[in-house]
């Protein structure tokens, strides 16, 4: 090996019999509190998060260094999967105007709820998620999961999100599915002024398509459900346990939904 690397027999001797240094020490150290991090936030977090954890942890830490002992120790966040498009607006129903246009910062709770709904796949088929998100701190305030995609799954999760927020919201914004120009629904928003998105765009309703992408690259698209009730388990979990208390959102300052709701009251 010193021939291959033309490095002494002597000089290999002392590098081995070398204590270790002062900096490789602390990085053994921070790498330990890196990978709890890492851990704790499902395997998620990138560099930028994991740098924001440590200085929390009283580790003055930049950035570049977090990315270098991410890279030597081949920690890597969870990959993103193909997204498949669920909403059905060929229902030939009158639709509301996008009133919400994109203005994605509001200033108080309750001013903009905005819905949305995505597919999650279990041994037995597919099952529904609905979710209601809090346009001003983003956090996910109401959910319903069924194995349908009728207008009662949207209606459960706004009734969650009324209970939760005590209220409804001035603006409710979402797609043109169905589900979202039902009469059931119609009924219980009622006085609510309806915002939709233009057809075939996306980008109107982006908060609630960037939470079904987070959460499809961080948690479901690495689980293998058994059935509903599984997966419901695990969702509550993620929502409630992990992304409303604990993620760090980056349109908040890297701070959890519930933790800007509480700074700013």
């Amino acid at each position: 090996m010193c021939r291959i690397l033309s490095v002494s027999k002597s000089g290999f001797y002392d590098w081995r019999s070398r204590p270790e240094s002062p900096r490789c020490k602390e990085n053994e150290r921070l790498l330990e509190k890196l990978k709890k991090s890492f851990t704790d936030s499902h395997r998620t977090y990138g560099v930028r998060r994991l740098t924001k954890d440590l200085k929390d942890l009283g580790e003055p830490v930049n950035h570049k260094r977090v990315a270098r002992l991410k890279q030597e120790n081949h920690i890597y966040p969870k990959q993103h999967k193909a997204f498949v498009v669920t909403t059905d607006s060929t229902h030939g129903k009158g639709v509301a105007d996008n009133l919400l246009d994109r203005q994605f910062d509001v200033n108080k709770p309750n001013a903009v709820w905005v819905s949305d709904i995505t597919y999650i796949a279990t041994k037995v088929g597919w099952v529904y998620l609905a979710v209601i998100i809090d346009l001003y701190s983003r956090q996910v305030i109401g959910w319903q999961l069924a194995d349908h995609m009728k207008a009662e799954l949207v209606c459960q999760a706004v009734e969650m999100a009324r209970y939760n927020r005590g209220c409804l919201p001035e603006l409710f914004h979402s797609d043109r599915g169905s589900q979202y120009v039902s009469e059931e629904l119609e009924d219980v928003l009622s006085g609510v002024t309806i915002s939709m998105s233009r057809k075939g765009n996306c980008w109107d309703n982006a908060v609630a398509e960037s939470f079904f992408g987070t959460l499809k690259t961080e948690h479901t698209n690495h689980e293998r459900y058994k059935n509903i009730k599984e997966a419901r388990m695990s969702l509550f979990q993620y929502i409630e346990g992990f992304y409303n208390r604990k993620r760090r959102h980056s349109t908040l300052g890297y701070v959890s939904p519930s933790q800007f709701e509480e700074q700013a009251a």
